[in-house]
């Protein structure tokens, strides 16, 4: 059970995220008006029980994000692709398959601070998530298995450093990814 406070966008979206996860605390922003008490609370949550960001793979949910990385340092990210959380040209935690929220969830990420192995664009090229015409699909595979969610080249390796992905797992995921294509 997740003891942490769940922090989504909006109330559609802590309905969902309560019928994948059953009883957990959640928290919504009403969007993105994320007002300046709800930071504070927000804050103040993380340090009693922790605190989980769960918004919208697209730019709002993202700045959502920022903002609250910003004030709480210490909070912990979990994503989804925009592939799975899109409905009818709709994109939101609301329109995800439980499934795919559980599977989110089971990829909690938290920023490292320092990282202690660090990749570079050059690892990305190696092995075609830049340069390719796959790289975008690539990209978008390797984020949902390792929960870094749809990004750019750019987001995907700040990502990769930010969570402390290790080279070991980075790989891993990569020949699983590839394997299954040619499967």
């Amino acid at each position: 059970m997740i003891k942490e406070l769940i922090v989504v966008e909006g109330k559609n979206d802590a309905h969902v995220v309560r019928l994948a996860l059953g009883d957990v605390d959640i928290l919504w922003t009403e969007g993105y008006g994320l007002s300046k008490e709800k930071l504070e609370y927000i804050s103040e949550m993380a340090k009693r029980q922790g605190v989980i960001v769960f918004t919208d793979p697209d730019s709002v949910g993202e700045q959502i994000r920022n903002r609250i990385r910003k004030r709480v340092p210490q909070a912990k990210h979990t994503y989804l692709n925009k592939s799975v959380a899109t409905k009818q040209g709709d994109i939101g935690v609301e329109n995800a398959d439980l499934e795919e929220i559980r599977r989110a969830f089971a990829h909690i990420q938290q920023d490292q601070g320092s990282p202690g192995e660090t990749f570079t664009t050059e690892d990305l090229w190696s092995v075609g998530l830049v340069g390719s015409k796959r790289a975008s699909d690539l990209r978008s595979a390797l984020g949902r298995k390792l929960g870094l969610g749809d990004t750019n080249a750019k987001q995907f390796l700040h990502r990769l450093n930010r969570f402390g992905i290790s080279r070991e797992l980075f790989f891993q995921a990569v020949e699983e990814v590839t394997h299954g294509e040619r499967s």
